[in-house]
């Protein structure tokens, strides 16, 4: 009867021992299913850490190529700046006695005309003399600074040098679109015109 009972004690302690074991693997388990997730939550926090990272470089390299952009433009500006600026001083300096030769102009008319009269004039030959002598150094002296007198007579007409004062048929097919003459003349300053050369047309 004793043994019986040893048996009898035996199997209950096995019997408790079994649902221990089963217990154990069921937790295993949930600390498995655990640990996933916090391991699927940590990639998922660095996805989007990822995407945000991304993101701001994008936007950084947004900003880098528009300040890119502006400084292109900026430059392009200043060069364009420079250059016109460098332009207009030269202008200035080549053009700074415009006004004094301007106002001799009418003189070196004055000096033509003379000459005109004298050139048919035997008995005033000193006269004749001295007068180009006085233009010839007044015109040589204007040359010097920049004076250049407009080509017009037998020319075609171009509005950028001439005025057309008068038109008279042409005497030949020829010279139809052509200064006939010049009334008074042209000149340019250092390749600026200071005065239109007026002139007549043929037609």
């Amino acid at each position: 009867m004793a043994d019986k009972e040893d048996l009898k004690d035996v199997n209950k302690t096995e019997g408790a021992e079994g649902p221990e074991i089963k217990s154990e693997t069921g937790v295993s388990g949930e600390a498995k299913s655990s640990e996933n997730k916090k391991k699927n939550k940590t990639f998922s926090k660095k996805e989007k850490a990822e995407d945000v990272l991304k993101n701001q470089v994008a936007e950084l390299q947004s900003q880098v190529d528009r300040k890119n952009d502006e400084y292109l433009r900026l430059m392009a500006e200043f060069d364009n700046f420079r250059r016109r600026t460098a332009k207009e001083r030269l202008e200035l300096i080549s053009t700074a006695g415009e006004d004094v030769i301007k106002g001799l102009l009418p003189v070196l008319d004055d000096c033509e005309r003379a000459m005109a009269v004298l050139r048919d004039s035997d008995a005033m030959a000193a006269a004749k003399e001295g007068t180009e002598l006085i233009y010839t150094k007044l015109k040589d002296y204007l040359k010097s600074r920049g004076l250049s007198e407009i080509e017009s007579k037998d020319k075609p007409l171009d509005t950028d040098f001439h005025e057309a004062v008068a038109q008279i048929p042409a005497p030949e097919e020829s010279k139809k679109g052509l200064i006939y003459d010049v009334i008074q003349k042209g000149y340019t300053l250092n390749g600026k015109v200071i005065r239109f050369a007026k002139v007549v047309v043929a037609v």
